[in-house]
């Protein structure tokens, strides 16, 4: 179709989640952090909220690729199941085919199961999908799963994803018990403007886009208008858009073009609401207060949270002077960064380097690859991929075998040259086998 017309590899706007193209805009990546640390806690059931088509199905997937080796995820995506239908499909994940007859059996076979796990150091979560179609009496079957543990730990934990009309189940008096059990509680808010031009940035370079942006402001702004800044309905106007355009043999998006992108899907305008996140802000408290209390490194010491490919909080950034351009740069990034991507593809993925900074353009990255002390850690590479969902080149540093060699190296890192920030605030550990996934082609 228009694929080859706009310099592209695959299509950039499908509606079936693909974890490929993963976006962290609209505090979707803080939300991720926050319940990849409540899971590390093991502790009460944890609930995320949004409209139809606001990404809960992309963040469950992502989620589950992001959690520790030692945790087993059980997906439950059938709102209708029966109580004994639930026990047997968590079995079957859980390595059990041939389930008991009767329930309280099945709740014996459960219990063995989980006991197992625990004493080989593994954990178990729920991801329960579409949970506003659960019926009450099955919700307050999931909580009594939660009953199972043991002297000091829970044996199953349950993720809760669903639409509001969750919180409307949730009021009801008769499952109160459930609801006191919700240890955090988050929201999927939908995109607001500038994040829908990130949006359609993001997807558009992981699919292989090198041009201008596409997309003009006011394209931008009429699209978030009919989209409701929903993500579904952005890759639906987003791509019949892009097929319009082809049509007219053009490369210029045109309002005629979205109005028959719109008309073409039946699309009419949704007011944009943005959520005011209570949930996240009780994340956002309780993460400060632990930081403080801890220590950073304290903080971030469970694998999930690790220093290893963060999603940073949002964070106040102090101002900087913008870095005065190269006039000769005295490496050429892009052959460095070309030699960075074949390392990657012979590296073992669990090798680990230390990011040291991040920068836009090729020739801020010469600038900055410029002012390091001869004493950061050899080799020095540069890595072209997306960060935060934007293009950008980063420079990393050092090569090693494992998570506590790279920690060690971390800690003894030299201070940062004066003008040379990372826009995480602090170098940090990334992994070849996460890097692989965000490399972008090089000239």
């Amino acid at each position: 179709m228009y694929f080859d017309y706009f310099g592209l590899k695959e299509a950039p706007f499908r509606i079936t989640p693909n974890t490929e193209y993963w976006h962290a805009g609209g505090q979707r990546g803080e939300i991720l952090a926050a319940l990849l640390y409540a899971i590390g806690q093991g502790e009460g059931i944890i609930k995320v909220v949004g409209e139809v088509g606001s990404g809960k199905t992309m963040l469950c997937r992502k989620l589950v690729a992001q959690l520790p080796d030692s945790v087993d995820s059980v997906y439950l995506g059938n709102p209708t199941l029966a109580p004994d239908d639930m026990l047997a499909a968590i079995l079957a994940d859980l390595g059990i085919d041939t389930p008991e007859p009767g329930r309280q059996a099945r709740l014996a076979q459960l219990n063995a199961a989980l006991l197992a796990r625990h004493e080989a150091g593994r954990r178990v979560v729920v991801f329960v999908e579409e949970a506003q179609g659960i019926a009450l009496d099955n919700l307050e079957f999931l909580r009594l799963l939660t009953n199972l543990e043991t002297a000091t730990d829970k044996l199953l934990q349950i993720v809760l994803f669903g639409q509001p009309e969750l919180d409307v189940q949730l009021a009801d008096p008769r499952i109160r018990q459930l609801k006191d059990r919700i240890t955090l509680s988050l929201s999927l808010s939908p995109l607001a403007e500038p994040e829908v031009a990130a949006y359609l940035r993001a997807r558009l370079a992981v699919a292989g886009y090198r041009g201008p942006d596409l997309f003009p402001p006011s394209l931008i702004a009429r699209m978030t208008r009919l989209s409701g800044g929903l993500s579904r309905r952005i890759n639906v106007l987003a791509d019949k858009t892009l097929l319009a355009a082809y049509a007219g043999q053009t490369h210029t998006l045109t309002p005629a073009h979205l109005d028959a992108a719109a008309g073409d899907a039946d699309m009419q305008a949704l007011p944009v609401r943005h959520a005011t996140r209570p949930g996240l802000r009780r994340w956002a408290w309780l993460s400060a207060g632990l930081a403080a209390g801890l220590g950073l490194l304290a903080f971030v010491a469970w694998q999930g949270l690790s220093l290893t490919d963060p999603t940073p909080a949002p964070s106040v950034q102090p101002a900087r002077a913008p870095l005065p351009p190269a006039a000769a740069p005295a490496v050429d990034v892009a052959e460095l960064a070309r030699q960075t991507q074949r390392w990657l593809a012979t590296a073992a993925p669990t090798t680990h380097v230390i990011q040291l900074a991040s920068a836009k353009e090729a020739g801020e990255a010469a600038v900055l690859l410029g002012s390091l002390s001869a004493a950061t850690p050899q080799p020095v590479r540069v890595l072209h991929g997306l960060s935060r969902g934007e293009p950008a080149w980063m420079i990393l540093t050092g090569e090693f075998p494992n998570r506590d060699a790279a920690l060690a190296a971390l800690r003894t890192l030299p201070a940062s040259p004066a003008g040379v920030n990372t826009p995480q605030g602090a170098p940090f550990l990334r992994t070849v086998g996460k890097m692989r996934s965000v490399v972008l082609p090089t000239g």
